[in-house]
């Protein structure tokens, strides 16, 4: 699997559509400070599902969308599609082209397209599972993480090495069967509560019953009673 071609559009500086073909095993981009390179690995972390705006160097979500200068407008959104060749098909499809694609809206709507189908930002992170491909992964490396990783910050050698060994992925799984377990717990703690109100309430409407099967007895031997005076 290789990254083929990042279209970045009203994203950051690109202002104008900017099309960047990977053609060669080393590509380099270099330019004057300022001139929007890191942008790039912004536009591949961003598209991969990064929420952290922090991580993008961004006050907000909405700030990654081109504010427009003198000689240019604003854009309306920003837009970033990653195109993955596919021909060893480590990625669970068909397809030997993969399109990954996100859409951010300036009223801050998003939208996530596989192949220009609208999807779900957790069916991107099923499709990349276990490539140690995300917008957290190592394979994409900004200058923070070099010094993460020299300081060992919050673990970040040992992420590396569970990514490189395949192991983030299991680990995302089983963090969200036991969220899912932790929920169903909760939701059998619940019932036991409602379970115990019903049982308390059944006591009453059973007291209430045997007073009411005693009153319309007694009421039926007073009306026979009545009758038998009266004969």
């Amino acid at each position: 699997m290789r990254l083929k071609t990042i279209e970045i559009k009203g994203f950051k500086s690109f202002a104008d559509k900017t099309i960047i073909n990977f053609s060669e095993p080393v590509i380099g981009v270099v330019g004057s400070n300022g001139c929007g390179k890191s942008n790039i690995v912004d536009a591949i972390r961003w598209v991969l599902g990064e929420q952290k705006t922090s991580a993008l160097r961004s006050d907000s979500m909405t700030n990654v969308i081109f504010n427009g200068t003198k000689t240019k407008p604003a854009a309306g959104l920003a837009e970033v599609c990653l195109v993955f060749e596919n021909n060893k098909n480590l990625l669970p499809t068909e397809y030997s082209e993969v399109a990954i694609k996100r859409i951010l809206y300036k009223d801050g709507v998003g939208e996530y397209y596989l192949n220009q189908v609208k999807c779900r930002l957790k069916d991107i992170h099923n499709l990349l599972q276990n490539t140690g491909i995300s917008s957290d992964s190592y394979a994409i490396i900004a200058l923070s993480m070099v010094d993460d990783l020299l300081q060992d910050k919050e673990n970040a050698r040992l992420a590396l090495f569970e990514q490189a060994a395949g192991v983030a992925g299991y680990k995302g799984r089983k963090k969200e069967t036991l969220s899912k377990l932790k929920s169903t717990d909760e939701d059998l703690a619940r019932i036991e509560d409602l379970l115990s109100e019903i049982e308390k309430n059944m006591l009453s409407l059973e007291k209430q019953a045997a007073r009411t099967r005693k009153y319309l007895l007694m009421k039926t031997e007073y009306k026979e009673l009545s009758l038998e005076l009266v004969r």
